[in-house]
């Protein structure tokens, strides 16, 4: 992606611009920002900022992991999970189980893939850039590490398979990572669409029928048994933890390259320019035409 295609990229939602930062810390952040981004280029600073991101989605789990056995041992919010889960069984039918199975695995991990793809091939046709690719990719691998380590780190038992609607689930239950990666890959999609987006009736719908397909995606794994109420609440809160952190990153990128930082290293594209210029020369050199001029330039006359 070259600089000027970069510099056309949306950098406001309505009427807020992306690029103005508020706080101090946010100007100091977005000015140090610029200058690394002038100096390394904008979108592989940006891909850095996300490595190192996910990174820090992985502590954040870990201090949740923290917290949740702090709770746990004061039984404070998990005195929800049993009242909750027998409420949600007098609700079930045999028409609404299945109806409820097959959404919840929309977001699961064949659904959510091929919904990413179909969005993410979408957004680099249209828009012919590949931030969308950078982000959505960045998201996804930072919700799947988040979901790993936290069943790692709390190997916290699932419902009774007695409670659970089938097909059943094995693996350690906190966080649901339904719910965590349909928060962050949803949201990154409604981010992305609403940089596109000038109508504020189209803007409110995509953030609502966003928001009803993460909450929905929540509550139908509570409602087969798969999860405590308690799993899908941490998966709601490091999901749009970590999505935070990439929308931060990607307001970072679009600030450096629209107060003229380059999407790529100057030196890269030095580099580049001198090899071109290089090439054209020999090129012109070893030309029939310019092989041509030097047999009839006439030789240079001689004194004697």
């Amino acid at each position: 992606m070259d600089d000027e295609a970069a510099r056309t990229e949306e950098r406001s939602v309505g009427d807020v611009d992306l690029t103005t930062w508020r706080t101090r810390a946010g100007r100091a952040s977005a000015t140090v920002w610029t200058r690394l981004g002038d100096r390394f280029g904008a979108l592989p600073l940006l891909i850095v900022t996300l490595v190192i991101g996910i990174g820090i989605a992985a502590v954040c789990t870990w201090i949740a992991s923290e917290v949740y056995d702090a709770v746990r041992e004061a039984d404070d919010v998990a005195v929800l999970d049993r009242p909750v889960l027998d409420w949600m069984m007098t609700l079930r039918s045999p028409g609404l189980d299945t109806a409820v199975t097959w959404w919840t695995n929309v977001a699961g991990t064949i659904g959510m893939p091929i919904v990413a793809l179909g969005f993410l091939l979408g957004f680099t046709i249209q828009r012919r850039a590949w931030t969308p690719v950078v982000l959505l990719v960045a998201a996804g691998a930072g919700s799947l590490l988040m979901t790993v380590a936290g069943k790692d780190l709390i190997g916290r038992a699932r419902p009774p398979l007695a409670d659970a609607v089938p097909p059943y689930e094995h693996s350690p239950s906190f966080p649901s990572g339904h719910t965590l990666n349909a928060t962050v890959v949803v949201g990154t999609i409604v981010y992305l669409l609403l940089l596109r987006e000038s109508r504020r009736v189209t803007r409110v719908w995509t953030v609502v029928l966003g928001a009803v397909f993460v909450v929905s995606i929540g509550l139908s794994r509570v409602y087969l048994g798969h999860h405590w109420l308690t799993d899908v609440l941490a998966a709601w809160a490091l999901g749009l933890a970590w999505l935070a952190l990439v929308i931060t990153a990607h307001r970072l990128y679009l600030t450096a390259v629209h107060r003229g930082g380059r999407a790529i290293s100057t030196g890269l594209r030095e580099r580049s320019r001198i090899a071109r210029g290089s090439r054209v020369g020999r090129e012109s050199r070893r030309s029939p035409a310019g092989l041509e001029e030097a047999r009839e330039k006439p030789p240079a006359a001689t004194g004697g």
